[in-house]
């Protein structure tokens, strides 16, 4: 069996750039320099390794791209077959990515849900191993280790920032957090307008399904998060912000500019509440953000999501 690593150790910045515009220090996890683009390495890499230590010979996965992604490369890398079922608003970029990891990309519904369906079904049907993308215990594991580097370099996170979709990496970092002692420190938990099914969730005190995914951030995209995100809400201070699409792609431009690094608009989402000094964030510091990443970013695309909010 190969001993291939999933993920790496990923840098974790200071930034003169996004400290001046909150006035106070941010720190950057940065997950885009993950071997698929994306802290997705970590989670659907301890997933698919363990589905590999239980006989499995094929992994498939519902994605909006990146959790494909990462379990195409994560696959690889053990020996594994790799089936993803992406939606059709999944942009043909990350597709091709996928397909150049060597897996098969088949393409279902029109959002994250409907691939997710046909997902399970294909793989109960095809007898393989299904790799959930945001709901799975190992999965959240796998994205806790983040906070353990954190924490190994010294830093004591007095905020932390995250993108939301599923959910699944704000239940890795909260489970990492209290792994480490580090149960009161608050968690921003940011959500694009119209794909913001965390954020209704908490107002409601109960999961809500989005009737659909409105947002451009379509690697935000699932319709309803993850229960145990809403079970972590209840009893770790977790503040839910919704921002637009305009500010998640204008903060990936400036984040562009400032650290010469492309990030999509679903870690554009946590970038915005640092450079619009958002109100959750007058609380510790200093601030760690997590830069998801997202491999399905091009300057093409950039500028094209640019167009279509009126940048």
């Amino acid at each position: 069996m190969t001993t291939m690593p999933t993920h790496v150790a990923t840098p974790l910045w200071e930034s003169p750039a996004m400290s001046a515009a909150l006035g106070v220090p941010v720190l950057l996890k940065m997950e885009a320099f993950q071997p698929a683009g994306s802290f997705k390495s970590r989670g659907m890499g301890a997933a698919c390794r363990a589905a590999l230590e239980a006989g499995a010979r094929r992994v498939v996965c519902a994605s909006g791209g990146n959790a494909g992604l990462a379990v195409a490369c994560a696959a690889r890398r053990l020996g594994l077959d790799a089936t993803i079922v992406v939606p059709s608003s999944t942009p043909e970029h990350p597709r091709r990515l996928i397909r150049g990891q060597g897996a098969d990309v088949l393409v279902h519904g029109e959002s994250w849900d409907d691939a997710h369906a046909f997902a399970v079904e294909w793989a109960a049907h095809d007898g393989s191993a299904y790799v959930h993308p945001f709901d799975d215990p190992r999965v959240w594991a796998g994205h806790a280790t983040m906070v353990a580097e954190i924490v190994e370099a010294g830093v004591r996170p007095g905020t932390v920032v995250v993108s939301v979709g599923g959910g699944g990496l704000l239940c890795g970092v909260l489970e990492g957090l209290h792994a480490h002692g580090l149960d009161a420190v608050p968690v921003v938990a940011v959500e694009t307008r119209g794909a913001d099914s965390f954020a209704a969730a908490v107002a409601a005190g109960r999961l809500v399904t989005l009737p659909r995914i409105t947002s451009l951030a379509t690697t935000l995209g699932a319709r309803t998060v993850t229960p145990k995100a809403l079970e972590w809400a209840a009893r770790h201070p977790v503040v839910p912000a919704v921002v637009s699409d305009r500010d998640a792609v204008e903060a990936c431009l400036r984040f562009a500019d400032d650290h010469r690094v492309l990030v999509e608009p679903s870690c554009g989402a946590a970038l915005s509440v640092v450079y619009t000094r958002a109100a959750p964030l007058a609380g510790p510091d200093p601030v760690v953000v997590v830069v998801c990443g997202g491999a399905g970013v091009t300057r093409a695309l950039l500028e094209e999501w640019s167009r279509q909010v009126g940048l």
